[in-house]
């Protein structure tokens, strides 16, 4: 897909309403520090659409982003920073389960594992929330460039036995900084706004 514009159309914060979109969702979502925003980023082709951050927590709205008035792309707080209130994390995660629960539109759900590392309890929890709330997330697991080539299936099939994935669910290995499964992710979100179109 060519994109010919991108604006961040709505922002919601903890008290507010969800929009009323009549476009198709598709949403990222992942723990804190795991490349999401540039993720997103890379696969916008711009530099800093989202903020990325050293710090974990950027990101403590749901973003919704209008990609060619044809779709959204929503970038969802991360889970599991540390360094916040527990209340403050019980905030996010309502904001985000009203968001699964009650947006009409939201298609699919990528979730992102840095791929150096096992999952974590909240990555498997968060995985389990997403499968209870009826989506079948695919995932992404970021950070690629990161480790030997040789050691990719080997870190994929810990991501899936540690998460407990579905059988027959996508992992796809991704590098915002050698564009690995960039194209291949593009494919997943074209399929789901194509078939929401016809």
């Amino acid at each position: 897909m060519k994109i010919k514009n991108v604006a961040l159309e709505t922002v919601c914060g903890i008290t507010s309403k969800l929009p009323e979109n009549d476009k198709v969702e598709l949403a990222f979502i992942g723990r804190s520090n795991v490349g999401k925003s540039s993720l997103i980023n890379t696969l916008l082709n711009r530099k800093s659409l989202a903020r990325t951050s050293s710090q974990p927590g950027k990101t403590q709205t749901i973003n919704y982003y209008n990609i060619n008035d044809a779709f959204y792309l929503v970038d969802l707080p991360g889970y599991g920073y540390a360094k916040i209130s527990r209340e403050v994390k019980e905030k996010w995660k309502r904001m985000t389960l009203n968001y699964f629960n009650n947006s009409k539109m939201l298609r699919v759900v990528f979730q992102l594992i840095d791929i150096r590392h096992d999952p974590t309890e909240k990555d498997k929890e968060m995985y389990d929330t997403l499968l209870q709330c009826g989506f079948s997330p695919i995932i992404i697991a970021t950070k690629a460039d990161k480790i030997k080539r040789s050691q990719l299936n080997k870190q994929v099939k810990a991501i899936e036995d540690k998460l407990q994935l579905v059988e027959g669910t996508p992992v796809i290995p991704f590098s915002s900084s050698d564009l690995t499964g960039k194209d291949e992710l593009w494919e997943y979100i074209d399929e789901y706004v194509e078939s929401f179109s016809e």
